[in-house]
């Protein structure tokens, strides 16, 4: 790898010199590496085979969760989500302790892993939200809870600069990671004042399908808001709302 110098900066192939910008500069590079078909059939390269299939498993499914999540997703993310949740699912296939290397899946692994998954480490919800709740699941009903008792928001909330309003948020996503499929509710409180004064207890439900066999996976999280002349604004276009993975059931 070679960093570009000169006025002119290059893009695109030359030969076998590859010329990109990247978040060091402007580099170049010669191309290498193996065929493509000679991966996809040579014997030597049947590890490398399997390992792809299983990063491919694990990309898909966490597809599956972002798209499943999305209404509370996009409100509480980081740049980085895409690979870190990949790598976490990857982690998951890897427990598959059924399937041959190779075809091993997230839903016969651990997906217990994923617990305690924030999808923006940037904002924590452990270092966030201090208040105690419970989740929980009710499989033959379908429906997920989330429960906090009365708490005062200045001290057991670590609200960012300019905080006037907060809510919680909570969901559940059924997850079918065979068909890429998934149904998801979500519940939340109203816009509370972030002030010294007790919340009323906060009891939050969701809905998937009543007996389901597949992976149900529990988010919590937490939005803030800055109220201005009487209008509410998400507070820094949501940058420090929290949203992490509280539990998963599965059959």
């Amino acid at each position: 790898m070679a960093k570009q110098t000169g006025i002119i900066k290059l893009k695109g192939t030359i030969g076998d010199i590859s010329f990109y910008k990247s978040a060091d500069g402007h580099l170049a590079r010669a191309k290498g590496g193996v065929d493509a078909s000679r991966i996809a059939t040579d014997p030597a390269f049947q590890r490398t085979r399997e390992n792809g299939s299983e990063f491919g498993r694990a990309g898909k499914g966490g597809k599956v969760i972002r798209n499943a999540i999305r209404i509370l997703l996009q409100n509480a993310k980081d740049k980085q989500v895409v690979s870190r949740l990949t790598k976490n699912l990857l982690a998951v296939v890897k427990t598959d302790p059924t399937n041959p290397r190779g075809a091993r899946t997230i839903q016969d692994g651990n997906m217990a892993v994923l617990e305690g998954f924030n999808f923006n480490t940037n904002a924590k919800l452990g270092a966030t939200l201090f208040a105690p709740f419970v989740t929980a699941f009710d499989r033959v009903s379908g429906t997920a809870t989330t429960d906090l008792a009365p708490f005062a928001p200045t001290i057991r909330i670590a609200a960012p600069n300019g905080t006037t309003h907060f809510k919680v948020v909570s969901g559940a996503a059924e997850l079918d990671f065979v068909n890429e499929t998934s149904t998801f509710e979500s519940d939340e409180t109203a816009i509370l004042p972030y002030d010294g004064a007790d919340t009323a207890a906060i009891n939050l439900s969701a809905d998937v399908s009543a007996n389901s066999v597949l992976p149900v996976l529990q988010v919590v999280g937490i939005e803030f808001f800055q109220e201005v002349n009487g209008q509410m604004y998400p507070l820094k276009n949501g940058s420090y709302n929290a949203l992490m993975v509280a539990t998963i059931d599965t059959v």
